[in-house]
């Protein structure tokens, strides 16, 4: 089943949210405080915002045009990685 891996911003505690997202069938895993290093998503933003610094698009329009091909970057490879990486299991073949 998918899983929804949050930090601990306050809207992710906000009443219903963890309900919600397990009456859609997913399980929701709720990081440690203070802990991105845990997390996956935040390997993710890092690759990204790697590759758009080397893009250097600095108005509205190039930048639009470069999260675009950037984000056709980030694989499921890439994903199943981080999240091995962060100790969170996920099903196989993903």
């Amino acid at each position: 089943g998918d899983i929804v891996v949050m930090d601990n911003l306050g809207a992710h505690h906000a009443t219903g949210v963890r309900e919600r997202i397990e009456a859609r069938g997913a399980t929701v895993v709720y990081q440690p405080p203070y802990s991105p290093d845990l997390n996956p998503i935040e390997l993710a933003w890092s690759k990204i915002k790697t590759a758009l610094r080397g893009l250097g698009a600095r108005t509205g329009p190039l930048l639009k045009a470069a999260i675009s091909a950037v984000a056709a970057l980030v694989t499921p490879t890439d994903a199943a990685g981080w999240f091995k990486h962060c100790g969170v299991s996920t099903p196989q073949g993903v």
